[in-house]
């Protein structure tokens, strides 16, 4: 009787085993995906140094931005997952001027990594950091002088956002980030606030 127990206890570990491996491998939040972003994003300057010398300009510009994104995601522990994410960006109205400068922000090239905690099984929060580069124009104007020139900017990354399920194939998400490109003593940096949709493979 204590043998047919044993048994039955042990079948029955074993398939709780395999419901608990198998809930783990089905979450939304593991494997590829691809998805669309889109919000705010401010710009400030002052005094940058770029490919034409410091530009003479402080002041910040807000603009809408838009782009797509490809991501992968891995569960890595009951609540734990990570995750890496490749992005084009476009500003809708990027460029701005001051004191005969006009800075001209094109495109912004992001790939970063996340890590996040899954307080329900379809809500992710997550911090995310890494690297990006920015395209920017830049127009000197001095008396009859014109410099004009455009510019990679390299720089880096960090944020945080939250992901939600809505159904068992798309998600949405809302981010907060904040990338710096600065050279030198001069200030270049970005605020942004993003709203995602994704479609997980």
């Amino acid at each position: 009787m204590q043998k047919f127990i044993r048994g039955v206890a042990a079948v029955a570990a074993l398939s709780i085993a395999g419901a608990v491996h198998a809930q783990s491998a089905s979450t939304p939040f593991d494997g590829p995906s691809v998805g669309v972003q889109g919000g705010w994003e401010q710009t400030n300057v002052r005094n940058p140094s770029t490919d034409l010398g410091i530009a003479p300009i402080n002041r910040h510009h807000d603009t809408g931005v838009a782009g797509g994104f490809l991501g992968y995601d891995k569960q890595v522990a009951q609540n734990i997952v990570i995750g890496a994410q490749a992005e084009l960006n476009l500003p809708i109205d990027g460029g701005f001027s001051r004191n005969g400068v006009t800075i001209d922000p094109k495109r912004s090239i992001d790939l970063s990594a996340r890590a996040g905690y899954l307080v329900t099984p379809a809500t992710l929060l997550y911090v995310r950091g890494g690297y990006a580069n920015a395209r920017v124009g830049t127009r000197i104007v001095n008396g009859t002088t014109t410099l004009s020139g455009s510019e990679g900017r390299d720089g880096w990354l960090v944020g945080g956002g939250v992901e939600q399920m809505v159904t068992d194939k798309i998600s949405t998400r809302l981010e907060y980030r904040y990338s710096d490109f600065s050279k030198g003593d001069g200030k270049f940096d970005r605020h942004q606030v993003l709203l995602g949709v994704a479609y997980r493979f």
